[in-house]
């Protein structure tokens, strides 16, 4: 086997975004697969829609005002669940009610990064169930301490933090560098800040991705430009 050394997976995505939860569970089932490789995981802010008010739209009006044609909704969400249940996940749109504002879930999902080892990947994980399988309304700040909660971060901290303005600017920043760097659609993985993969990568081509890159690493090609 070729020396492997360990790597940093950047994944920009939207809590609410379906093919982002496949994404996640594909990275999983990637990083199962992998021999040797220790993988960093970094979740990054997204938001598919800034201008959704802090309450939230009705989520089958938001629907019918995007995408216009109750039977092409009902024919994404038909795919969504076969690729969904491929991937171990029961979709339920009937469910959601709210199509809400993601902006304070990502400021959640940006403390858990520093709430202890794999607390970001926890949380990431509640709020996609919460949202696509549980239909909950994850703009809702009791929706969100309670994931806070579960995941083991300090709940009466988050339960200060959420009403006030704390890093919001630093999320919007965020999601502003994504732009930037010519993200238009998530998820997006980023291999060590250089090598990007778009979409809901299948497990085997994310290993691959991610093996290859760890290699180069180890060989020293990334920091002498080679490919």
């Amino acid at each position: 086997m070729s020396e492997t050394s360990d790597i940093a997976v950047d994944v920009v995505s939207d809590v609410v975004c379906p093919w982002c939860y496949v994404g996640q569970r594909n990275l999983q089932a990637a990083l199962d697969r992998l021999q040797g490789v220790s993988v960093s995981v970094r979740w990054r802010p997204y938001q598919l829609d800034p201008t959704i008010p802090p309450e939230g739209r009705d989520r089958q009006d938001y629907l019918i005002n995007k995408f216009g044609d109750p039977a092409r909704i009902e024919a994404m969400h038909d795919r969504l669940r076969e690729i969904g249940a491929a991937a171990g996940i029961a979709f339920d749109f009937a469910a959601i009610k709210v199509s809400p504002n993601t902006l304070d879930a990502h400021r959640l999902v940006r403390w858990a990064a520093t709430a202890g080892e794999d607390v970001q990947n926890q949380i990431v994980r509640r709020l996609f169930r919460l949202y696509f399988e549980e239909g909950a309304n994850i703009g809702d700040h009791a929706v969100l301490l309670e994931a806070a909660r579960e995941a083991g971060m300090d709940a009466a901290l988050v339960e200060t933090l959420l009403p006030t303005p704390a890093d919001r600017t630093e999320v919007e920043a965020e999601i502003a560098t994504a732009s930037r760097m010519g993200v238009t659609g998530v998820p997006c993985f980023l291999l060590e800040g250089r090598y990007a993969l778009m979409g809901a990568q299948p497990p085997e081509t994310l290993a691959d991705a991610i093996g290859k890159v760890s290699e180069a690493k180890a060989r020293g090609e990334l920091d002498s430009g080679k490919s």
